[in-house]
């Protein structure tokens, strides 16, 4: 069962968990709140009206340079997206591995 109440995902458990909720119909964003796509990866950037028309339940994992400003600001993005599931991704795009794959 995977915890959909933390706070943060690595690249890794963001992959793992992608593959396994939208086998079970739910839907996993990966949200750019910064203006730059990561390369390699499908992304949407950060528009809450757009978010909104995703089913409730979707999963929003939010990103930024370096984890830490999605993360501060992970209160805000529940409070503008209720009924979804928002996450920060920790390490942020700058972390982000284009060849790791699981």
């Amino acid at each position: 069962m995977i915890d959909l109440s933390v706070n943060e995902w690595t690249q890794r458990e963001y992959l793992t968990n992608k593959r396994i909720l939208e086998a079970q119909g739910v839907k996993v964003v990966l949200v750019d709140t910064i203006l730059q796509p990561i390369e390699g990866a499908e992304t949407v950037l950060y528009d809450p009206p757009v978010l909104r028309e995703l089913p409730k339940g979707s999963v929003f994992v939010f990103y930024c340079d370096s984890g830490k400003g999605t993360l501060n600001r992970l209160p805000a993005f529940r409070v503008r997206l209720p009924g979804y599931v928002c996450i920060s991704l920790i390490g942020g795009r700058g972390y982000w591995r284009t060849n790791l794959s699981v």
